[in-house]
């Protein structure tokens, strides 16, 4: 269930109201007359089935409230109602299935900030994975895949591409052209002062390691994994699994590229340099695309169950004038 809190002008207030009355998977509804003071007007507080959020808000943004009042949204973990046990049945499919696009948006919102952090953390996960690629250590590549936050801004285009929304693409992309030269920087600098330092033998070449020399050495598999990992990204962005996300960035190698990209630079290896350039660009792609695919997918899903949800309203609405 999601718990919505309403502000609404006093003049819509009623609607509001008489909209979450006659939907059966709202819950719990609350009215509080005059209540809100910035803005003012009335308060309105209910649970809707999760299925149904993003159809109802869309309903209260056709009645003009979020312009004059807002929309408060807060997932509910736990509740023991008979009412909300009734209002889910109500609603078409699975809790599991359902995306509402309002906390997908805010997500990707926060993911895509170009920030200190967001920098610092691209510099550290390529650091950690330059030290993985020397030791030829997968534990510290898994690690800097985990550390890396690329993911967030690579959703952020899919979402961009499919809500049709310039302004998160051009900072998606900003974050993106921004955060993967400082982390290759990094690692370029790094493998400089560790060459100086004797740590790492000048002739020294990722692809001489088995366990990392698919960094590297992209081939049809690495198009896959992306291909995979993209899909599963954005489902569990959609259902907000974190656990999920967690595998999903251990199972794309775009940190460990652009790490090599600078490690092979450092030490004048061409070759490697290529390899993990085209290792880097082809996730980048693949995961973005198959994102864009599978979240086109939902956003068709939800687009024929508002379809349904207004011709359902409309049928009402009509015997409703009947009946008076």
């Amino acid at each position: 269930m999601v718990h919505l809190r309403i502000v609404v002008p006093r003049d819509r207030s009623a609607k509001v109201v008489s909209l979450l009355e006659t939907t059966p998977s709202v819950c719990n509804l609350v009215f509080l007359e005059g209540a809100a003071r910035q803005p003012r007007g009335d308060v309105v507080l209910c649970d809707v089935a999760r299925e149904d959020a993003s159809v109802l808000i869309e309903d209260l943004k056709e009645l003009g409230v979020p312009r004059d009042g807002s929309i408060a949204l807060e997932q509910i973990d736990s509740q023991l109602s008979r009412a909300a046990e009734r209002a889910e049945r109500a609603a078409r499919g699975a809790p599991a299935d359902a995306v509402v696009w309002e906390e997908v948006e805010t997500r990707t919102s926060e993911s895509i900030e170009l920030s200190g952090t967001f920098l610092s953390f691209m510099a550290l996960a390529c650091l950690l994975a330059s030290i993985g690629i020397f030791t030829g250590s997968p534990i510290l590549i898994v690690g800097a895949m985990v550390v890396g936050p690329e993911f967030g801004p690579l959703a952020g285009l899919c979402v961009a591409a499919v809500e049709r929304r310039p302004g998160v693409a051009l900072r998606s992309l900003t974050a993106l052209a921004i955060g993967f030269p400082i982390g290759i920087t990094a690692a370029f600098l790094f493998t400089l002062a560790c060459e100086g330092a004797g740590w790492v033998d000048p002739g020294f070449s990722s692809t001489g390691n088995p366990l990392t020399q698919f960094i590297a050495e992209p081939d049809e598999f690495s198009v896959l994994v992306a291909a995979f990992a993209g899909a599963a990204g954005v489902l569990s962005l959609t259902a907000a699994k974190s656990g999920a996300l967690v595998g999903v960035l251990i199972s794309v190698t775009t940190i460990p590229a652009a790490a090599n990209i600078g490690v092979a630079a450092a030490l004048g290896n061409w070759s490697d340099w290529r390899g993990a350039m085209a290792q880097l660009a082809l996730n980048l792609a693949v995961i973005v695309i198959a994102g864009t695919a599978i979240l086109s997918l939902e956003r068709a899903f939800y687009k024929r169950r508002r379809r349904l949800h207004v011709a359902e309203n409309h049928v009402l609405g009509r015997e409703n004038q009947a009946g008076t």
